[in-house]
Parts: C-alpha cells; structure tokens; sequence
C-alpha cells in the first residue's frame, strides 16, 4: 500500500482513494446537518458561503445537490448542470426532460421481458394439470 500525504494537515496515511486522513476526513451526515442549518437560516446562500460559514467542502457540498439532498433555488445557476444534455439544474444529475427520457427508455427495455412473462404465466394457466384416476385391478 502506497502512502500519501493528507492535504490538509500532511500527516502521511496508507493510500485509500481519499485525500484527506481519517482524522480530517468529513463526516458526510455531519456535514450535511450543518449545511441544511446553515441553510434553514440563510436561504439562498451561495456554495461559497455555505463553504465560508460551516467549513463543509465545496465537493461535499455539490455531492449534496447532486443526490437531491439541498437544492439550488436561483434560476441563473453556473455549476450544476445535467449530465445528459448539460443544461442548468437546480438539485440532482439529470434535467427533468432527461428524466423522463431515461424513465421511457427503462420502460420500453422492460415492456418485451413482462410480455414474455404474461405469455409463460397464460400457458401454465392454459395447460392445467391434473391427478389422473387410478384403476385397482382386483
């Protein structure tokens, strides 16, 4: 395992995926607490000064948006922006035209595989079983 220095305050660690240590590593429920305080008392505040203010990282911040959690409420938003057609959003990953498209595109790839269900389900309906009688031959 390869070391690597926190970048935030040096100490060295085993190379996990992260760039802080343990020690500086957010808690991301905590995190998340302060921001929507933060929030509840300042509506409409910029990522910036949500950053300023609570000391969350602007990452964790937009990770936030991205999983719907805060959202942005000006309409003249620069940062988030749909990952399909890259037009401005305020929460999330995808516009809500892009929504409803990939929610189509999942029905219309789901639609043959329940036809073919129903057709197994009225085949076992069609062709019942039953217990034939047996004859004692004395």
């Amino acid at each position: 395992m390869d070391l690597i220095n926190c970048k935030k305050c040096g100490r060295a660690f085993g190379d996990d995926g992260n760039e802080f240590c343990s020690r500086c590593r957010e808690d991301p429920e905590a995190a998340y607490r302060k921001v929507k305080d933060y929030l509840y008392d300042h509506p409409g505040a910029s990522v910036n000064d949500v950053h300023e203010e609570t000391g969350v990282s602007e990452r964790l911040i937009l990770q936030f948006l991205r999983e719907d959690r805060i959202e942005i409420r000006e309409s003249d938003n620069t940062f988030l922006d749909c990952e399909r057609c890259g037009v401005s959003i305020t929460s999330g990953r995808y516009c809500s035209a892009c929504a409803d498209a990939i929610k189509k595109g999942f029905q219309k790839a789901l639609t043959p595989k329940e036809k073919e269900e129903k057709k197994a389900k009225e085949a076992v309906k069609n062709n019942r079983m039953f217990a034939a009688e047996r004859h004692k031959k004395n």
